[in-house]
């Protein structure tokens, strides 16, 4: 009864679609259109939570560092990075000055170096991407969350995404929503309008295999995702794959618990076409 209590309290993990640089923060021109559901969907996610976390994680497609590296900020709350160009000069005043998380921050350190993880750093000096804070912003507008965020791992290994996941899970059963931002399609050419039907066409295939990955169960989910440049349209989509790691961060702290007979499944909660392109966002647990 205790472990069923506790399963039912425990945050998911998510992997979520960003969007396009500052897309919710200005008008935007015909080939940026995202249309209502994303703006929707990430509104929407605080109230399909168990609880309200008392900090999230976010594991973002724009930092990486050579070694597991956490945002520790000198200050109490924390600053911006702007790491888009060419968007409008208000796009560039938007502030999210969500509490730090020193605590949380030590926590992350203690699980890697359990897990064999012989070198994890901290970052002082760096603001919160926008990756971080465009989804956030919609999530939680007023701020008052403690936000920790992890780097990808500049290696880009899939394997080695999905062992960093499993490292933190732990988090998930201490009121920790561990969040993977990226975009499950990300050929900036195409997104920008200049792709072609055989883009799209590839596009949706690998969209497809995506979904049904996700779904699958845990030891298929993750032996698949593990080769997914051998996935159709892998590489049309992801001609560079740190956009897609975020993802394997989330499946792989998405634990064996005994739930849906033994494992957590993961389900695609958003599809819907973002520039043209089709993406998805999943959730374990």
């Amino acid at each position: 009864a205790a472990a069923a209590a506790a399963a039912a309290k425990r945050q998911p993990t998510i992997f979520i679609p960003h969007g396009g640089g500052p897309w919710p923060f200005m008008d935007l021109p015909p080939h940026m259109d995202h249309g209502p559901n994303l703006r929707l969907f990430l509104e929407g996610i605080r109230d399909e939570l168990p609880e309200a976390p008392k900090a999230i994680l976010v594991v973002s497609a724009h930092w990486e560092a050579s070694v597991p590296t956490i945002l520790d900020p000198r200050g109490r709350s924390h600053s911006m990075l702007y790491d888009y160009y060419g968007f409008p000069p208000q796009t560039y005043e938007v502030t999210y000055p969500a509490p730090t998380a020193p605590e949380l921050t030590g926590r992350i350190t203690s699980l890697l170096s359990a897990s064999g993880y012989d070198t994890v750093r901290t970052e002082r000096d760096r603001g919160i991407d926008h990756g971080v804070f465009v989804p956030l912003k919609l999530m939680y507008p007023d701020a008052d969350i403690p936000i920790a965020q992890l780097s990808l791992l500049s290696s880009l290994d899939a394997e080695e995404h999905i062992k960093l996941g499993e490292a933190i899970a732990p988090l998930r059963d201490e009121g920790v929503l561990i969040l993977g931002s990226g975009m499950s399609y990300h050929k900036l050419g195409k997104l920008l309008g200049d792709g072609d039907a055989a883009d799209k066409s590839s596009g949706d295939a690998f969209d497809e295999w995506l979904a049904e990955a996700v779904t699958s169960d845990r030891e298929v989910r993750e032996q698949r995702l593990v080769q997914w440049k051998d996935a159709p349209g892998a590489r049309v989509a992801h001609p560079r794959e740190e956009h897609l790691l975020p993802l394997m961060v989330c499946a792989g702290a998405a634990s064996s618990a005994v739930k849906d007979g033994g494992e957590e499944k993961g389900m695609v909660v958003f599809a819907d076409r973002i520039m043209g392109a089709k993406v998805l966002a999943a959730r374990f647990g």
